[in-house]
């Protein structure tokens, strides 16, 4: 059976295809300039593609897997049409991120055996990270689990107060201390409280400097060290926010924080406003990292669990 033989959330797939509109009709147009006067996948089509998928943000490695795969297809049958080059395209891709991402989850869901699951959220300034965190909480606590927010970015006043705005509009309590306080203090009073509240999900917001790469590994691991004296095996989960609209300066922010921090899974962001969905592939593949979330609209609902295959699905449609 096809991978893509399945049933979609239809609003849910509606609000994808729309979010991912300007790269979906970037890439065709590119694709088919690629193709055009072309009946059969050849040499040059491929090196038309091999462009293609490299100005689409794909990343110069992933597009070498993907022409690579698309190469042992072409050599099992010989007259492979151009007409199914989009096809073969989107299943050889699904198969590339199959590799890193389970990719069938659909709902907001945390592992039932971690009380409270410790979420902490890191990236830098500007990607959309407070606002992935306030999307988090509400899908969370719309789940009915119980959510305690951190703020333990203190080094900007700013970032506080907008993760407390995040934390009246979900209307969950937020652990917070002045500008300037310790990170790990915060973090330390987070789980304390989120514990004493019998919480579900404890989310904790950190600094995103990248200007001294040593202090913010340093201050990284001091925040988990402090956090495990509440939380044995905290964090559960290190979450990478990157703003998808920047496509290969993504790449490098996700090659500075995994050098700081041991990154556990990614969240893509803006991808509305940006032909440059490619980079979610690109990025999930270089490395080996899975993409949890993406966010694909301003709306509190359109930050949405990452599936594999209804992203596929809407790229190539």
């Amino acid at each position: 059976m096809s991978f893509f033989k399945k049933i979609f959330s239809s609003e849910k797939k509606e609000t994808l295809d729309k979010g991912l509109e300007k790269s979906n009709t970037s890439f065709l147009n590119k694709l088919s300039k690629a193709v055009a006067g072309k009946s059969k996948v050849d040499d040059d089509v491929l090196d038309n593609l091999e462009e293609v998928l490299v100005s689409s943000d794909v990343g110069v490695n992933t597009t070498l897997k993907v022409i690579e795969r698309i190469e042992a297809r072409v050599a099992k049958d010989k007259y492979l049409g151009t007409e199914e080059l989009n096809k073969i395209l989107r299943e050889e891709i699904a198969g590339l991120l199959s590799e890193t991402n389970s990719g069938e989850e659909t709902e907001y869901t945390v592992p039932t055996d971690k009380k409270p699951y410790v979420l902490m959220v890191v990236g830098v300034n500007g990607v959309g990270k407070t606002t992935t965190i306030g999307k988090l909480a509400y899908q969370f606590k719309k789940k009915g689990l119980k959510v305690v927010l951190g703020a333990a970015d203190t080094f900007r006043a700013a970032a506080i107060d907008q993760l407390q705005v995040w934390a009246d509009r979900v209307d969950v309590p937020m652990v917070r201390q002045d500008m300037g306080s310790d990170p790990a203090s915060v973090a330390f009073d987070a789980l304390q409280s989120g514990v004493n509240q019998d919480a579900d999900v404890i989310i904790i917001d950190t600094a995103g400097r990248l200007h001294n790469k040593v202090n913010l590994m340093n201050e990284l691991t001091k925040v988990k060290r402090v956090m495990q004296k509440v939380v044995g095996d905290a964090p559960h989960d290190v979450l990478l926010v990157l703003d998808g609209s920047t496509g290969q300066n993504a790449f490098e922010q996700a090659k500075q924080f995994t050098a700081a921090t041991e990154v556990t899974s990614l969240a893509v962001t803006k991808l509305d406003g940006t032909a440059k969905g490619g980079v979610v592939i690109g990025i999930s593949d270089q490395f080996q990292i899975p993409v949890k979330y993406i966010g694909v609209g301003e709306g509190i609902e359109d930050l949405q669990v990452f599936n594999k295959y209804e992203f596929v699905d809407s790229f190539f449609k």
